[in-house]
């Protein structure tokens, strides 16, 4: 049984809890908390998030409670940190578990600078644990498809795709668009469609950016172009924060192979759908279950990776790192107007 402890009780702290109760050989059972009392205490009432529930009073008894993190990396009964903190605080907390012997699952982004991510998965291979990144899209069951679909060549060539991911402006998040705090859309929202593109299609040798900003240099909504050595692949993506409340969280895909065509939204009334060459259209059946259920096979990969000591392909600190320079990429070229080599 996998020990966890738990730092930063947050929508994804919470979320992370939620799906570790669903997940066989892992258990939850410390948390640490700096800055929120109540929240340590059981009054998560006022955590919410831009997907799935919204918080609830809890029980916290039953759990080590620790307002400090080296408290919590001490304790001989955590086997594992999971970093839920504000991404200007992930380098430090998760090289200071993985130097405590401890394994590490930071949530994404894996830092703010790719420079301290490379930083992050140096100390996991120093330290002989698993750092393992929350890039969950991979594991999102439409997503899946794709992956499967690609590997068993069934459609040919793969020959590119749009993704989008677009909210209302979340301004439930303070200093959400503080690029050393957050990251604003850019490394909040758009991360994971680049760490999937990454993933994917391989690393693009170049990026074309252009977006509007706020303050001048933090993209609030942007659309890159991807530039591969193969000039008939053509990978775009869109994301940002729309100023109107009422606009609905989504995000999705339309993928293009030879033979056929997918596209997905997973907000909005587009099921996973697949376009064929002979002008039939399938409706794949994929795996039903919670808001939670993408978490739930994410943290099984983190569980495999911890008890094989065998790195994720998925989930692997370099490559988060590499998601994390793509996007610094497509910040220089949205403030340049530049494409800039990756």
């Amino acid at each position: 049984m996998i020990k966890v402890g738990i730092a930063g009780i947050g929508f994804m702290g919470m979320i992370h809890y939620l799906a570790y109760q669903n997940v066989p050989g892992v258990q939850v059972v410390a948390f640490c908390e700096k800055y929120n009392e109540a929240r340590l205490k059981g009054d998560w009432t006022t955590i919410k998030g831009n997907f799935g529930p919204q918080g609830t009073m809890m029980d916290m008894s039953q759990f080590a409670c620790y307002t400090e993190l080296e408290d919590m990396i001490a304790d001989p009964n955590v086997d594992m940190i999971d970093i839920c903190l504000p991404p200007n605080q992930h380098a430090e907390a998760a090289i200071k578990a993985l130097k405590g012997g401890k394994h590490v699952f930071c949530e994404k982004p894996i830092s703010l600078d790719p420079n301290e991510g490379a930083a992050m998965a140096q100390a996991a291979a120093e330290s002989g644990k698993m750092l393992n990144i929350g890039h969950v899209l991979p594991f999102f069951p439409a997503y899946d498809y794709l992956i499967e679909a690609k590997l068993s060549g069934k459609w040919g060539k793969l020959l590119g795709g749009n993704f989008y991911r677009v909210t209302a402006d979340p301004k439930w998040l303070p200093k959400y668009y503080d690029m050393n705090v957050v990251g604003g859309p850019l490394l909040d929202l758009h991360i994971h469609d680049a760490h999937f593109i990454r993933y994917f299609f391989g690393m693009p040798k170049a990026v074309h950016a252009a977006g509007r900003c706020r303050d001048g240099n933090v993209p609030e909504y942007f659309t890159a172009m991807f530039h591969y050595d193969d000039p008939s692949i053509l990978v775009t993506a869109t994301s940002g924060a729309i100023m109107q409340p009422g606009r609905p969280f989504t995000f999705g895909f339309e993928v293009q192979f030879e033979k056929a065509t997918v596209l997905c939204d997973l907000f909005m009334d587009m099921p996973l759908t697949v376009l064929h060459e002979d002008g039939s259209v399938e409706k794949p059946e994929l795996p039903a279950g919670t808001d939670t259920l993408p978490f739930e096979m994410e943290i099984a990969e983190v569980v495999k990776s911890v008890e094989t000591g065998i790195k994720s392909e998925k989930l692997d600190g370099v490559l988060a790192s590499e998601a994390l320079t793509l996007c610094h990429r497509e910040l220089e070229s949205i403030l340049t107007g530049k494409t800039v080599d990756v």
